[in-house]
């Protein structure tokens, strides 16, 4: 048997990169490398600019807003709309909106995540597949349209319901009297529950089908029935990802104008939620600012400044909850 010495250095068994391969191989490689960093610093600089664009044009609108609101913040209180001050008359308007929003949102975040389980661990495939397709489809209904139905079918429908409310619960305030028509803050908050319930639907049900299946097939064999895997597994690790899309359907709802303009019969502020009266930030601006000019038109910017500011704090503090929470979930 012959040594590794005798063997020929010519042998076609072994490859072998002459002098002249080499350098007409740097060449190719450098002008490769030139045209991949060239990329690099294109698409650096264009991602790079899409965010200074959208932070500019944050910081354009906030701008704008405390530049026309600024007359009616620095006017006596007897010049704004009910003589109260500028903040004794979005005051009630404020109470308006988070309430609708937060009715709404406790009303559609158990349905949707109900939803969300039932389509990604429960339903057949082919079901499955149907119920998220009508689920998004919901989503693609214009506000105007939902606004019509909660005016013409929805509202009519519930009233014998808030007639119960007040025969029953009406030593509670918030049932005190019903409207004849349903033209109420809860007609309205429950029709922004219809129109939020695909965001956090259709966020929460990709969550869960993110889910590891080491994670359910251990559950599984530790003898966790299914609604047990679901308990320890599933919902941990779509807790940060469903309380997104709660987020995004709060902002939805806090900044819905349409429907709510056309639901609700809007007046002064009551507690009580199936009467008329009360009114939303966005329905109060849709109402008034066609006929605005002067001082009332920088009243109902200023509203929109309020609501611009409710809006990013609840994005932050949506932000913060969902980076802690994903510190901790089943995905780490």
């Amino acid at each position: 048997m012959s040594s590794p010495e005798d063997q020929p250095h010519g042998s076609d068994d072994q490859p072998h990169v002459t002098g002249t391969t080499i350098k007409e191989a740097e060449p190719a490689r450098a002008g490769g490398g030139g045209s991949q960093r060239l990329g690099d610093r294109i698409f650096s600089g264009a991602a790079l600019g899409s965010g200074i664009l959208i932070l500019a044009t944050l910081a354009g609108v906030a701008t704008f807003l405390l530049v026309e609101a600024f007359p009616v913040l620095s006017a006596s209180a007897e010049d704004v709309t009910g003589d109260a001050g500028f903040l004794g008359y979005v005051w009630p308007l404020v109470i308006g909106t988070v309430v609708a929003s937060v009715i709404a949102l406790a009303v559609a975040t158990p349905v949707a995540v109900g939803i969300a389980l039932f389509v990604s661990h429960y339903a057949e495939a082919r079901t499955g597949r149907a119920i998220g397709f009508v689920i998004d489809l919901l989503a693609a209904v214009p506000s105007v349209v939902f606004g019509m139905w909660g005016l013409t079918v929805f509202a009519p429908a519930v009233v014998p319901l808030f007639g119960w409310f007040e025969d029953n619960l009406g030593w509670i305030p918030i049932f005190e009297s019903s409207s004849a028509t349903g033209r109420t803050l809860m007609t309205a908050s429950l029709v922004l529950a219809v129109m939020i319930l695909p965001i956090i639907t259709s966020v929460s049900r990709e969550v869960f089908l993110q889910t590891p299946k080491l994670h359910e097939e251990a559950a599984l064999a530790l003898g966790a029935t299914k609604w047990e895997m679901i308990t320890t597994a599933v919902i941990p690790f779509g807790k940060p990802g469903v309380i997104g899309g709660t987020m995004l359907g709060l902002g939805r709802a806090l900044g819905e104008t349409m429907a709510v303009t056309i639901i609700l019969s809007t007046g002064g502020l009551t507690f009580n939620l199936i009467g008329t009266g009360n009114s939303t930030i966005p329905a109060e601006i849709a109402l008034n600012f066609p006929e605005a000019s002067g001082l009332r038109l920088s009243e109902l910017i200023a509203a929109g400044l309020v609501l611009f500011v409710i809006t990013l704090v609840v994005n932050l503090f949506a932000r913060s909850i969902v980076e802690k929470r994903a510190e901790f979930s089943g995905a780490n």
